[in-house]
Parts: C-alpha cells; structure tokens; sequence
C-alpha cells in the first residue's frame, strides 16, 4: 500500500463481498454490512465488478475464504475461545455482525492506521456505532510487531485465541510472515485462517499468464505479491511450528464444497488456497 492511503486491495475485496451479495445472492456468505459500508458509491463498484464476468472466480474464491474461516471460528468459540484477532482487516464486517458478542467474544481488528482511519470514517459515515465488543489495534509493521499491536489493545496472549488473516499473506514477504506465525503459534490452543497462492510454476502454461496478469496489476497499485507457498511445503512447515490439526482447500475444493459440484468433475490444477491451522494443546 502508498504511504498514508487506505490498502487499494483492501477496497477490492470490500467490493467483491458486496458483489456476491445480490450478483451470487449471498449463496456461499452473507454479509448485510458488506454494500452498507462502501456508501454512496456501492452501486457503481458492484456494476463495474458485474461487468467483467472474468472477475466471477475470484468473487467466488473471496466468499468462500470468508465462509470457511467464520466456520472454523463458531467452532472455535463453540470450545470456549473468547479472542478474535483480524488481521488486515481491511473492510471486513465480522466485528459488526458479531453473533458471539453477548457470551464474551472480544474482536480485535489489527490494520495500517491509514486503512484503519478509513474505515472507521466508513463505519461512520454509514451511520453504525462501533460495537462495544470491538477494538481497534493499528499497527504499522515497520514500527511494531502484531504481538505489541495486540497486547497494547488489551489482548491476552496466554488465553486461547483465533486469528483470520485474509487477503494478506501473499503481499507480505517471508520473513513478515514467519514472524506472524510464530507469534500466532505461541498462543495456547491458538488457531489461525489464512489464503496463500501457489507458485507460477505450479500453473498449468494455460494459466499461468492470467495469474501473472493479476499479479501484475495489484502491483501496477502498489501491492504486489511478495510471497507464493507450494501446499505441501507449507503444510510442513505449520506443523514443525506446533499446529497439529490442518484442512487446506483449493479451488475445486470450495466448488465441491460450497456450489454442489461433484469434486470428481473439478479440474485440479493449482491456485489460490485457504487453510486453517490449530494448536490443539
């Protein structure tokens, strides 16, 4: 993102949710915050978005990482845990639809200060109070670690804890990444949802030029795709860190899963992925 402006993708995802809402009539995710917090300009976004039915996947992928990750967090409170920790949030709504809110559940939301100054004039101009169940953590990555973020907000690191971690991950570079999962990791029976992207070279030659046009394009706006994880490589690698428990899914996956295609009629081939990842100790 430019130094000091809200995250334009951030702003596209924002889009794409509220696009499912009436283009995909919620079928995967609903979301009644989504349109409300683009304003007096959703209408034509979501018309620009509907024009280009190119764009029809990626709406599809964004609704269902959103879906599987609030999934996995019901269950997670379902076992007792009270800490919710978004992680570039972005315009993302769960902390406005909270259905946990009333047994405790506290959400923290973790942004730039400039995406986050941009939200909540969202937030505002849109007429909603923020819930007394939410709090802001801004946190500049340069400056300061999501460990310090959340502990100076009132997060406690020895309680049990979900994290989503949405639409972030492949714009950050390896090492930011470790250093968020190995914060993560030492929260008891903590549990994180994240997308990653698959590296070019996994890609069938038929569409590794379209990948390669879209990274092209988030970089041509300022964020470009920094890091690329090989499913198998990744799925090591989160459980040498202590997360025991691991459901990955890809595309065909979510087809099967959420839009009744026989997973055995899905092409598979290699593209983006959203996995979960749990301590159980």
């Amino acid at each position: 993102m430019q130094n000091g402006q809200p995250s334009r993708t951030a702003l596209g995802a924002a889009i794409q949710r509220a696009a499912h809402q009436t283009l995909d009539d919620a079928k995967i995710f609903k979301d009644a915050f989504a349109r409300i917090l683009l304003g007096q300009e959703a209408d034509a976004l979501i018309d620009a978005v509907s024009a280009d039915p190119a764009q029809r996947q990626m709406r599809i992928f964004m609704a269902a990482r959103s879906r599987f990750a609030e999934d996995g967090l019901d269950a997670a409170v379902s076992r007792g845990v009270r800490q919710v920790a978004i992680v570039g949030a972005g315009l993302d709504t769960f902390s406005l639809r909270n259905p946990h809110a009333t047994l405790g559940v506290r959400v923290f939301e973790v942004d730039h200060p400039a995406t986050q100054a941009w939200k909540r004039e969202c937030i505002a101009e849109a007429g909603l109070a923020v819930p007394a169940s939410l709090t802001f953590a801004p946190v500049d990555f340069e400056r300061q670690s999501l460990a310090e973020g959340l502990v100076a907000a009132g997060f406690q690191p020895t309680r049990p804890a979900f994290f989503l971690w949405l639409g972030v991950v492949p714009y950050l570079r390896r090492d930011a990444i470790s250093a968020i999962l190995q914060f993560i990791a030492s929260v008891p029976r903590s549990e994180v949802v994240f997308d990653y992207s698959e590296p070019l070279e996994n890609y069938s030659p038929e569409r590794r030029a379209n990948v390669a046009a879209v990274a092209a394009r988030t970089a041509a706006i300022g964020e470009p795709w920094l890091s690329y994880f090989d499913p198998l490589e990744l799925s090591k690698d989160l459980h040498e860190r202590g997360f025991q428990e691991l459901e990955d899914i890809g595309l065909a996956d979510i087809s099967a899963r959420y839009l009744g295609a026989p997973k055995g009629d899905a092409t598979v081939d290699a593209g983006p992925h959203v996995i979960r990842a749990r301590r159980i100790d």
